[in-house]
């Protein structure tokens, strides 16, 4: 922060908004960003892995765990994500409370339910209340990452059943013919081709798990609408040094061209990557490129 910062009162105009920009607070806004890219990052691979797992299990020839993957494909995606993050999270969070009681308090004599209150000893609380501020960060941050996988894996799941299913059967009984195991088949048949008539469905998942990431503010995490809301409301000079109205609409107008600019570039980077899937395969986008060439 610039020295002519010290005294906010004498600025005006464009020094006091620079300064204004430059606080601590919009420093950790800005950081927040980075916070909803990293939560893409590493939500989408592994709810793909969740999703291709959920697939797999959905096509498994045993009975068992076939109903096993159609049934979480079925729940998860006919619970109302907001519910489910609700629900999930808190569920997840007292479960582990629970188990950590149970192995470091076993002589505990108290009811653990009291009333509407979750109540455990203090060494079993996630995280504990004497840890710094980053691990409970981190913590409500692992929460998310889990609970944002297994939503979007159960979506995964089955657009990635339904691709494995569009796959023309006279390769899978060609690659048969030829004496490849079922296992060779899936892997080298069925897996490769599948990607060119699942990336439209995973295309949109994309896009919708771009447009959840709000829901972040939701689980405790101090994400941009956390902040965007924290430093548009109106302050008065009793409670800052740097004053001004509401300022709201200016905030969520900035993180609406942030996702609007994101979006565009999610959509420009699927376009080339379907172009370079569909090279070759006999679908309307492979017949249209071997029309252009």
């Amino acid at each position: 922060m610039f020295s002519y910062c010290s005294d906010p009162a004498t600025l005006e105009g464009i020094k006091w908004l620079s300064c204004y920009l430059t606080t601590g607070k919009h420093m950790s806004f800005y950081t927040s960003f980075g916070t909803v890219l990293l939560l893409l990052a590493i939500t989408a691979p592994t709810a793909m892995a969740v999703g291709f797992g959920g697939a797999m299990a959905a096509r498994a020839r045993f009975a068992p765990l076939s109903w096993l993957g159609k049934g979480y494909i079925a729940i998860v995606r006919g619970v109302p994500d907001i519910a489910f993050f609700m629900f999930f999270v808190i569920a997840l969070d007292q479960g582990i409370e629970w188990l950590l009681h149970k192995v470091k308090c076993p002589d505990w004599d108290e009811p653990i339910r009291q009333g509407s209150d979750f109540v455990v000893c203090d060494i079993a609380k996630m995280p504990l209340g004497s840890s710094p501020q980053w691990m409970h960060e981190t913590y409500g941050f692992s929460l998310a990452v889990i609970t944002f996988a297994i939503v979007f894996g159960a979506f995964a799941a089955n657009v990635l059943y339904g691709a494995m299913r569009a796959v023309p059967h006279g390769q899978i009984e060609t690659a048969e013919a030829y004496g490849m195991t079922h296992r060779q088949t899936f892997w080298r048949i069925l897996v490769p081709q599948m990607w060119v008539y699942a990336l439209p469905g995973l295309s949109n998942l994309w896009m919708v798990l771009i447009k959840a990431t709000p829901l972040l503010f939701l689980l405790g995490v101090e994400d941009i609408v956390y902040w965007a809301r924290e430093l548009g409301g109106s302050k008065t000079a009793k409670f800052t040094a740097y004053p001004h109205e509401d300022w709201r609409m200016w905030y969520f107008l900035a993180l609406l061209i942030f996702y609007l600019a994101f979006t565009k570039v999610s959509e420009v980077v699927l376009e080339k990557l379907m172009k370079r899937l569909s090279h070759g395969q006999a679908t309307l986008g492979g017949e249209a490129q071997r029309k252009a060439s």
